[in-house]
């Protein structure tokens, strides 16, 4: 009786010797590093805990609206020495989220003009910090305003982005980013005085084919509506056909309506994210979306309401 106990004892002690042997040896590559900075401290992100096989994980992936870092909030930032400015506040959380997809406002392109009114947005490369501070690894450039310094500013914001290992979609391709073994794919599309074609949605079928997950970027609405238009929900129902598996809306610069579509969830628009419209209560709220993933299926959503209480600068509402 005893001997069997030590057999079973030793068995138990050599199959938990085995699993911290695995947990060791699995190098760790963190997905992305964030810049030094004052705050929040940097989290460790668990890549031995999402090894396909040892655990199914569940996967956070964070949407929010419209990051625009040019204009008042830049010279903001950069008055104040630190262009991560408009992201301390928020930063940490989206950090701990295995993706972080948001909506970029505008290009990013070197000799940025200062301004504070105009419509022609930019930012200047230094503002780029603040995405890579907060871990954001996906933007989407389908938006009225990406090409406001033309092709050779969309070509300059594309090299900055690459440059900083931030993925951008928007111009007719697919992003992929694969986390534990699922395979999440990326699009944008600018749906504002723009009609969808055909070719788009075949994008949308061919792009589903290609990943388990598949999270579309729309700009798309009439500005400072709270309920989206009949055009919205028509082309959410095009999308979700064809193949979309979440549809993040953004334009409108207010937060609108939800709902599910053949129970795929369909955001209208999640607001400001990141702006320099102070002059409303409505502006200066935000929605930003946390997604939760397992076996390659959405089972959880918590909605993480965002106010600019500070200029540009959100913060969570607790």
């Amino acid at each position: 009786m005893d001997s069997n106990r030590n057999q079973a004892l030793l068995l138990i002690l050599a199959s938990t010797v085995l699993i911290l042997i695995v947990y060791l040896t699995i190098p760790f590559t963190p997905q992305r590093k964030r810049p030094e900075g004052p705050t929040p401290t940097p989290q460790v992100q668990k890549s031995w805990f999402k090894v396909p096989g040892f655990l199914q994980p569940e996967i956070k992936v964070l949407v929010a609206g419209d990051v625009m870092l040019g204009r008042t909030v830049m010279g903001r930032s950069l008055d104040s020495g630190d262009p991560k400015y408009p992201f301390l506040k928020v930063a940490e959380r989206l950090w701990k989220a295995d993706l972080t997809f948001v909506n970029l406002e505008n290009p990013i392109v070197t000799n940025c003009p200062r301004q504070t009114t105009s419509l022609v947005f930019c930012a200047d490369p230094q503002m780029l910090e603040g995405l890579t501070y907060s871990g954001v690894d996906v933007v989407t450039l389908g938006n009225n305003h990406s090409r406001n310094y033309g092709q050779k500013g969309l070509d300059e914001t594309q090299m900055f982005l690459n440059e900083k290992g931030i993925a951008a979609t928007g111009l007719g391709s697919l992003v992929t980013k694969k986390v534990a073994g699922t395979t999440f794919g990326f699009l944008g599309f600018n749906f504002v005085d723009i009609n969808p074609k055909s070719s788009d949605y075949d994008l949308v079928a061919d792009s589903d084919k290609k990943v388990d997950v598949l999270v579309v970027g729309v700009h798309w609405g009439a500005e400072y509506q709270a309920t989206a238009n009949l055009r919205q929900r028509k082309i959410a129902a095009e999308l979700v056909k064809a193949g979309a598996d979440v549809v993040v809306g953004h334009h409108p610069h207010w937060v609108q309506d939800m709902e599910y579509l053949d129970g795929k969830p369909v955001y209208y628009s999640l607001g400001n994210f990141i702006f320099d419209q102070m002059w409303s209560e409505k502006t200066k709220e935000g929605l930003v979306v946390e997604l939760t993933f397992k076996d390659k299926k959405l089972v959880g959503e918590k909605k993480l309401p965002i106010y600019m209480r500070e200029w540009a600068q959100p913060q969570w509402v607790e």
